[in-house]
């Protein structure tokens, strides 16, 4: 019997692909018994194809929930959508380390963290205490571009996005299926 030892994965860079990857990662999770639970810190509102997609999963046996915290893009956001942001980010923060602590799952997919830290809308410090209370079986998943260096010490496996070529620099607009 191999032993369980939990893991923290960084999915970060510039490239596309960092959400997709790890709910590719929950899919496969899910196929394999775990029970999985993604927060993601900045998608709100917005409807997603990831959504419907992991509720038809949610509602064959309940083993794996999403949770939109955010209320969505933060650029040329107001000084007071700043604070929404904030306010909203905390919220998830604080929900990520009673999850992880709860022992109801075996993974936790923390979508979008990097960029709620990129963007001050959680302090360093904060978000390394809540990965440092994971129990030794959890498997946790970071995504977001600009990973902080303090993130990526304490992850055990740490994947880079690189863009090579993206469709939005020929004009091409957002293609849903693809980015949504």
């Amino acid at each position: 019997m191999m032993e369980k030892k939990g893991l923290i994965l960084v999915h970060t860079g510039d490239g596309k692909g960092k959400t997709t990857a790890a709910i590719g990662l929950a899919v496969r999770a899910w196929g394999d018994g775990f029970r999985i639970l993604i927060l993601q810190f900045i998608k709100g509102s917005w409807k997603y194809g990831e959504l419907t997609a992991l509720k038809a999963l949610a509602e064959a046996d309940g083993r794996i929930e999403i949770r939109p915290m955010g209320i969505g893009f933060t650029r040329n956001a107001s000084l007071e959508e700043m604070i929404e942001h904030r306010k909203k980010a905390q919220a998830a923060l604080q929900e990520a380390v009673s999850e992880i602590k709860s022992g109801r799952w075996d993974m936790v997919i923390l979508d979008e963290i990097n960029y709620a830290l990129k963007f001050g809308l959680l302090e360093e410090q904060e978000v390394l205490t809540a990965l440092s209370q994971k129990p030794a079986a959890l498997h946790l998943v970071l995504t977001g571009r600009d990973a902080l260096p303090a993130v990526i010490e304490c992850a055990d496996l740490v994947t880079e996005m690189r863009l090579v070529k993206h469709p939005f620099e020929q004009g091409i607009r957002a293609q849903k299926g693809i980015e949504f």
